[in-house]
């Protein structure tokens, strides 16, 4: 299979890009700004067992996203899944507190984003016979967070917004694809070991909301990756317009 992951080079996406590796799919490692560490990805990719390459593109731009689908498949052929996974947050505050500058940004990258590579997606998936239908073997699996539904009061109100819009998409895009044999679903982490944390100015927010939940502890960028890497898988052939949590029970 050959798979693309949006903001691959750290965090969940690369979690996900090794996973995908071991599987021994080919793996495309978009990223935004760090190169060192997408190379990094692809290597670990590559010792996982798969062959990967990194693609540098902002999705918030749409020439960037047509580049980059152009680049996955002029280099491994016609894609079978993408992980609409790329994201950013801010500093904590409530939105009282927001300037637009900030809105503006998180918005652009982590719903226009989405949505664009979405669109990408949906436009290059070829549509299914009736036969490789019950097979559903193309996927779109899109990042959501638990604060879709929790809100992220007086921290990232904005944040929990895009992540509300992306549970939408999941619902309208599976409908619409569901006929032509794509699969489209989301999963929402809660509070997972990433870099995310340190970036909204909390960095100790990872184990204090962590140990509150029903397992009592923070998850990691690996068991998240397992839900979305069965997603993509042909063992979740009957599944499309639903959202896994994995949040430890919060």
């Amino acid at each position: 299979m050959n798979i693309l992951i949006t903001g691959a080079s750290r965090g969940i996406g690369r979690a996900t890009a090794i996973l995908a590796g071991a599987r021994g799919w080919n793996v495309g490692v978009n990223y935004a700004n760090d190169a060192t560490a997408a190379e990094a990805t692809v290597q670990a990719v590559q010792q996982a067992g798969g062959q990967a390459i990194a693609i540098q593109a902002d999705v918030s731009q749409e020439a960037d996203v047509l580049a980059l689908f152009d680049a996955m498949e002029k280099h491994f052929g016609s894609i079978q899944g993408v992980v609409v996974n790329a994201g950013i947050n801010a500093t904590s505050m409530p939105l009282a507190e927001m300037a637009v500058e900030r809105l503006r940004k998180v918005f652009d990258t982590n719903v226009l984003g989405a949505y664009i590579c979405a669109r990408e997606a949906a436009r290059r998936f070829p549509a299914s016979s009736s036969s490789e239908r019950k097979s559903s073997s193309t996927s779109i699996v899109l990042l959501s967070s638990a604060a879709a539904r929790l809100g992220s009061p007086n921290e990232c109100v904005d944040y929990a917004g895009c992540k509300g819009a992306i549970d939408t998409l999941a619902i309208g895009l599976a409908k619409e694809l569901g006929p032509k044999g794509v699969r489209v679903n989301a999963v929402r982490p809660g509070i997972i070991n990433t870099e995310i944390h340190a970036s909204v100015g909390d960095p100790e927010r990872l184990e204090r909301i962590g140990n509150q939940t029903p397992l009592g502890r923070p998850g990691s960028a690996e068991e998240v990756a397992e839900a979305i890497v069965w997603l993509l898988s042909p063992q979740a052939s009957y599944v499309t317009g639903t959202n896994i949590d994995v949040t430890g029970g919060r």
